[in-house]
């Protein structure tokens, strides 16, 4: 199984704390992190100088450990004979704890950040305020800030980030006030949900994640329920077919079309569902929509089901073990009507997918919703974009958090799965999917040619596809979340619906390919 660039684990700021916390309770010196971390940085400043043949560097400190940092990077850097100047927002004497140890290892002048000059300079290292940012950033440290984003715009010079670019929330992926555009950050241990959720992701750029000696072992203690949506995460539950296996082992997915003039999105779900290793797929179609259907179908199986009692009637062939709704199925009670019938009891295990219009359907009456996927026959998927998520969950508390930042995607959408019991894939350039034990996983990357009609419609058919053969519901919905966005990474510009699905191989080869 191939490996993504991130260690599967994305921590809170809180978490992260803990983490330096046990590793330090256990006899590794809180210095001796910062010195790795410094390394660290200044071996991402050096790769920078040298592709470039910069040689002035300005590293901003700050008031904490993350300003410690810099110092030892500045030290670090002065001593491969690079130009560098240390500019801080307090005083050095003034700081705390490992902190002032670090800030007392830099022999050179320390100006004050407020005022400092950008003139001249070709890299500047932001170790002002890392993820254990607290607060809004204001005053002359906003204005600092504002200083540097508008030298890096008027002079296309580069910025790293330490820990995260100052001004993002490390748990939210917020802007506190104002936030530092930077290049590339270099981050400890973990990646922090923030370097992944928008839009403190917008403001990272590059990021790379070094080990610095805090020991893994310590994950146990914390706990963490939140994953980079990478093979990593979730390829222990990949379903691969066998030598000896055939189509009927590999389930049979419904996906409900509408009626005549909207087809369209469910036959692309139901391709997609095919692609995605379903062993059968059945489009079940109303009767008036069957002389369009028919001429545009070959893998995929065409049955009549008329109305709620139709697809009742279909779904009783206990082989159907995963029905798909909602891509044009057409907005009201008639909607509402078919997921009751298509999640009502069953003697048999039958999991099911609802996108679209179905979720516009219930926004009026979540609670109806929330009863039906209580007494479903097998585990639920929702997949809604941002304006389904708000209209269906418009009732969900979104306050802002103790310290001010606003309640994340990521949060939101764990909530939502925890009210109505079904794992949620809220869509989006920073898709989270969230289980209703609490599991969650970000993905890293989407290329923005996903933007295009249809392709909410396949994602849910590749969901589907992947349920069929037997995957758990959070690692199916995250699964397929990676397998769509890889799709479309590999066909690139000018992507429609259609090309995600032509490209569903190469995400499969990217899978199941040898580890070099």
């Amino acid at each position: 199984m191939p490996h993504g660039p991130y260690p599967p684990e994305l921590l809170t700021t809180a978490q992260m704390a803990r983490a330096d916390r046990l590793t330090i309770e256990s006899g590794v010196a809180g210095m001796a992190l910062m010195e790795k971390a410094a390394a660290a940085i200044a071996a991402a400043a050096t790769a920078f100088l040298v592709k470039t043949a910069g040689r002035r560097v300005l590293v901003l400190c700050g008031p904490g450990n993350n300003g410690g940092d810099g110092y030892v990077a500045a030290r670090m850097l002065r001593s491969q004979r690079f130009k560098v100047r240390v500019a801080a927002l307090v005083p050095p004497e003034s700081l705390r704890g490992d902190a002032r140890e670090a800030a007392s290892t830099w022999d050179g002048r320390v100006e004050d950040a407020t005022s400092c000059d950008f003139t001249g300079v070709d890299l500047v290292i932001d170790a002002l305020f890392g993820t254990g940012l607290a607060r809004d950033i204001d005053g002359p440290a906003a204005v600092l800030i504002e200083r540097l984003n508008a030298w890096r715009a008027e002079t296309r010079q580069k910025i790293i980030a330490v820990d995260i670019p100052s001004g993002v929330d490390g748990t939210s992926g917020a802007i506190r006030g104002v936030a530092v555009q930077a290049d590339s950050t270099v981050t400890f241990f973990r990646l922090k949900c923030g370097h992944l959720l928008l839009p403190g992701r917008l403001r990272c750029g590059a990021i790379s994640c070094a080990h610095i000696g805090i020991r893994s072992t310590v994950l146990q203690q914390i706990a963490p329920q939140t994953f980079v949506n990478e093979p990593d995460a979730w390829g222990a539950a990949l379903r691969l077919p066998s030598v000896e296996g055939h189509k009927y082992a590999r389930g049979h997915a419904v996906v409900v079309s509408g009626g005549a003039s909207h087809t369209g999105a469910a036959r692309l779900a139901a391709t997609a569902a095919l692609r995605a290793g379903a062993g059968l797929v059945t489009l079940a179609t109303p009767q008036d929509a069957v002389a369009v259907n028919a001429p545009a179908l070959t893998s995929v199986m065409l049955r009549v089901a008329d109305g709620p009692a139709g697809l009742s009637a279909l779904l009783e062939d206990r082989r159907k073990n995963v029905v798909a709704l909602g891509p044009a199925l057409g907005v009201g009670e008639d909607c509402c009507a078919l997921v009751e019938a298509a999640l009502a009891p069953s003697p048999e295990p039958r999991a099911a997918v609802l996108d679209a219009d179905v979720l516009t359907s219930f926004a009026l009456a979540p609670e109806r919703l929330k009863e039906a996927i209580a007494n479903a026959p097998g585990p639920v998927v929702l997949t809604p974009h941002g304006g389904e998520f708000a209209r269906l969950f418009h009732g969900q508390r979104w306050e802002r958090t103790l310290s001010g930042a606003p309640i994340s995607k990521l949060e939101r959408t764990r909530d939502a799965a925890r009210e109505v019991g079904a794992v949620i894939v809220f869509k989006g350039p920073d898709t989270v999917v969230a289980a209703p034990d609490g599991r969650a996983s970000i993905l890293p990357h989407a290329t923005p040619w996903l933007a295009t009609a249809g392709s909410g419609d396949v994602l849910t058919g590749i969901v589907a596809g992947l349920l069929a053969q037997g995957m758990e519901p959070f690692a199916a919905a995250s699964c397929a979340v990676w397998m769509h966005a890889a799709a479309a990474e590999d066909f690139g510009p000018g992507l429609i619906a259609d090309d995600i699905i032509n490209h569903l191989p190469a995400a499969w080869r990217r899978l199941t390919a040898t580890q070099s």
